[in-house]
């Protein structure tokens, strides 16, 4: 059976590790098995994340049309269903960005939907 240097391949696979974890603190960007750990865990943590961002987005959109709807004596709850129910269909996120940046469109929106 012939005999397999292997070392290229590995070397090749370990830089990639090293690659992704620069930056990190201690072994963990210098020695392959902490950067392998710790790059295994930044990944798994970044996947979670870019869930919960979208959670935290939404909660910041909820936040902001609740605070513009309050000088229309509305609170958010029965904004959106009296959108339901009159069928109007304008997501949360451009809602939020027409109460901060223009003001008297979302008022319009206020006034279509009361």
């Amino acid at each position: 059976m012939v005999r397999v240097n292997r070392g290229l391949a590995s070397r090749k696979r370990h830089k990639k590790i090293l690659k992704l974890a620069k930056g990190y603190r201690g072994n963990r960007s210098k020695l392959f098995c902490a950067a392998k750990n710790a790059v295994a865990k930044a990944g798994m943590r970044s996947y979670v994340h870019r869930k919960l961002r979208r959670r935290e987005f939404r909660a910041i959109w909820i936040t902001r049309i609740n605070a513009a709807l309050k000088p229309y004596g509305i609170n958010y709850s029965r904004f959106i269903n009296a959108m339901a129910t009159k069928k109007v269909i304008i997501d949360r996120k451009i809602l939020a960005e027409l109460a901060v940046s223009k003001p008297e469109v979302f008022g319009k929106i206020v006034g279509v939907v009361k």
